[in-house]
């Protein structure tokens, strides 16, 4: 079922798998087109959620799909501190997961040189932004919702401060404080309710680049998104919610599994 909520693209999918299937379809669909017109594709990506990409690898595996000519840029990483990244050995790592769910999971034939699997690093914040803009900018940004409205890790201004819409959507790739919302959430889906050993720290695309993007797919797969995506629906856009701004793209999809979207409309 299709729903439009100002400009948002509003699908709902029977279950949660379904989220994920469909978010692995509109990936391939991406790349078999630009494949088929010898364009690159340019997607930024989320470890969050993370179960679409063993079905996209095997469909890539299953379908001959070549992944040469196409750039992976990552959302964001943890960080240990403001200037050094988390071991990407370790299993909370957004490098550790990507291989892991991805990129060991594909054909060597088909997948896309490492030098084509980017992630934002500490110190080389305009040099990510930078290379995103050079490439054409994102053909596709897919990514998930956080508990505040967040995207990426952009976290919701600090109360007291004053930011506008505006000046929230200039706002490039930069190293920020994870919000306790945030670690609190992820500890309970990814520690096993470790919120001690959660990161403090993270790099984050900006919102910049996010809403730069041609198009936009927000996967909704936790029944805690229900909350904040009611205010991301029908509040005003405001950088308190960072995903409301997403109202201002002009071709942007959420999808949504039943029991998430029940009652919303």
């Amino acid at each position: 079922m299709l729903t439009k909520v100002e400009n948002i693209n509003f699908k709902t999918v029977d279950n949660e798998w379904d989220v994920y299937f469909d978010m692995a379809l509109v990936m391939l669909e991406e790349i078999m087109k630009n494949n088929a017109k010898g364009k690159r594709t340019v997607m930024i990506v989320p470890v969050g959620p993370t179960q679409q990409y063993p079905i996209l690898a095997r469909l890539v595996n299953q379908l001959k799909v070549s992944l040469k000519n196409v750039w992976f840029f990552n959302m964001d990483e943890y960080l240990v501190t403001p200037d050094k990244a988390i071991s990407y050995d370790d299993p909370i790592s957004f490098h550790y997961r990507m291989n892991k769910e991805f990129y060991e999971l594909v054909d060597a034939d088909l997948i896309m040189p490492e030098n084509q699997r980017l992630f934002p690093e500490p110190g080389k914040e305009q040099e990510y932004d930078k290379l995103i803009e050079d490439l054409g900018g994102a053909d596709l940004c897919l990514g998930g919702l956080g508990i505040n409205g967040h995207l990426a890790f952009n976290e919701p201004p600090e109360p007291g401060e004053s930011v506008t819409p505006n000046e929230f959507a200039e706002l490039g790739t930069r190293i920020l404080p994870i919000s306790r919302e945030t670690k609190t959430i992820n500890a309970y889906g990814y520690q096993r309710g470790d919120l001690r050993g959660m990161p403090e720290w993270c790099i984050t695309v900006g919102m910049k680049q996010i809403l730069a993007s041609k198009r936009v797919y927000i996967a909704l797969n936790r029944p805690w998104q229900h909350g904040i995506l009611k205010h991301v629906l029908f509040d005003k856009v405001q950088a308190e919610i960072p995903a409301s701004l997403l109202k201002q793209h002009s071709d942007v999809c959420f999808c949504a599994y039943k029991e998430l979207a029940d009652d919303l409309f």
